[in-house]
């Protein structure tokens, strides 16, 4: 199928298609946007997520938009075209893409920067019985689930108890679990006067014997006391056996009461990129070259989550992804001046993740470790700054700054619909996350 160029800005060098837009592939986009190539980004939907305040939108402290800026915007400015679909099919030997929707589009160039989704490990119920926390779908569903049980134990009275368990102690899971417990101690009482603050539980499963493996132990330690300190049951070295719709059952023959389990223990890449036939490393991500090109396929590079080199572990992290993203479209410029394509090396800028107001934990390079106040401002700056568009900016700080600031004095809960899969009575019946991509 042929390519509709930007009206303003014709271009006439190779095709190139990136597949996704999370912050690979917009970076990847930002870099090519450079050159004469026919450029198309595709994405199945609309918008960019910014991952990293997923777990606000979940614990109602931000809106769904807040954190979703639209990839047309991103694209037009840059006189490049995109493409609202799913790819289904990789003909790598034709060099031609497929949709769901029947469209097909060649290519000279194409890079893969799809993402990833949840790891089960073969944890038996896992996939059925628990909520993820990766597209913005994942947010809006389990804030809206959470906001349901709330309303039903408003309802049942004293002597019922809710039971929030989260399963990954990284980033993700640590800052889940603090929203979660920070929800109960300053908003529930505005929001929900009848319900007691005691039926509310919340824990975190960790199959390893530390919080937050990446960084320091001392910032391990701290993250690990702040959790405690906000009434989180933290369980460590804990091996999960199987999730049921009520429990999470441990290795050790413990079974644990759970009416929401969210999965932020791991992740795998999408079916897709088996089906596709692209060579596969750990987790089954595409397996790329020094310089990002998948192996042995010409042409094709993938950046981000989705990428795994060997003897190159980079962490799946959004410095990682953008630089990665940023890498793989320099290769392509090289290619098309006739270069040979240079090796990748990751820039590590530092790690960061936070429990709750005013407590957080920053690892720079050099040895720099922060923790507390200065590490939650920094955190809360960074993230403001990183996102797309200045009314994003704009509604996220004033969001944040209403949950750190407000809470308490006020409901100031963003919600939305109930779940139809909140009933009356009996367990509540969940499904797993989608792959999405970011």
């Amino acid at each position: 199928m042929g390519w509709r160029r930007d009206r303003q800005q014709p271009r006439t060098g190779p095709r190139v298609i990136v597949v996704g837009a999370g912050f690979a592939g917009l970076a990847a986009v930002a870099e090519l946007a450079r050159t004469d190539a026919q450029v198309m980004l595709v994405d199945r939907n609309v918008y960019s997520t910014f991952q990293p305040l997923l777990y606000q939108v979940a614990t109602a402290g931000l809106n769904p938009g807040d954190i979703a800026y639209p990839v047309r915007s991103f694209t037009r400015r840059r006189g490049i075209r995109f493409r609202l679909g799913e790819v289904t099919d990789v003909d790598t030997r034709a060099r031609r893409i497929r949709l769901a929707d029947g469209g097909e589009y060649d290519y000279d160039y194409l890079v893969l920067a799809t993402g990833v989704t949840a790891a089960y490990y073969g944890v038996t119920g896992a996939a059925e019985h628990t909520m993820g926390l990766y597209t913005r779908r994942d947010a809006i569903s389990l804030r809206d689930h959470i906001m349901a049980w709330l309303e039903r134990l408003d309802v049942d009275g004293p002597g019922r108890d809710i039971n929030f368990t989260v399963v990954g102690g990284g980033a993700t899971g640590v800052e889940l679990a603090g929203a979660l417990a920070e929800l109960r101690s300053t908003a529930l009482a505005a929001a929900f006067p009848e319900i007691d603050g005691r039926n509310v539980h919340i824990r975190l499963v960790e199959q390893l014997p530390v919080l937050l493996a990446p960084f320091h132990p001392a910032l391990q330690r701290y993250a690990y006391r702040q959790l405690v300190r906000r009434g989180v049951e933290v369980r460590l070295s804990a091996q999960i056996r199987e999730v049921t719709p009520d429990q999470v059952l441990l290795a050790d023959g413990e079974d644990l009461p759970s009416d929401i389990t969210v999965w932020a223990a791991g992740v795998s890449a999408p079916p897709a990129i088996g089906q596709w036939g692209l060579p596969q490393g750990r987790g089954g991500r595409g397996r790329v070259g020094p310089d990002l090109a998948v192996a042995g396929l010409p042409g094709v590079f993938a950046a981000g989550d989705i990428a795994v080199a060997d003897g190159q572990p980079v962490p799946q992290l959004a410095p990682a992804a953008i630089q990665g993203g940023r890498h793989a479209a320099r290769q392509i410029r090289r290619l098309i001046a006739g270069r040979p394509t240079a090796g990748f090396r990751y820039r590590d800028k530092g790690i960061m993740a936070t429990i709750g107001r005013r407590s957080a934990v920053v690892q720079l390079p050099a040895s720099i470790r922060v923790r507390g106040t200065l590490a939650w401002l920094s955190w809360v700056g960074l993230h403001v700054v990183q996102l797309l568009g200045n009314r994003n900016r704009l509604s996220t700080l004033l969001n944040l700054a209403y949950r750190y600031v407000s809470w308490g004095h006020g409901a100031g809960m963003i919600v939305g619909d109930d779940p139809a899969a909140i009933e009356a009575a009996g367990p509540l019946q969940l499904t797993g996350a989608a792959p999405d991509r970011r």
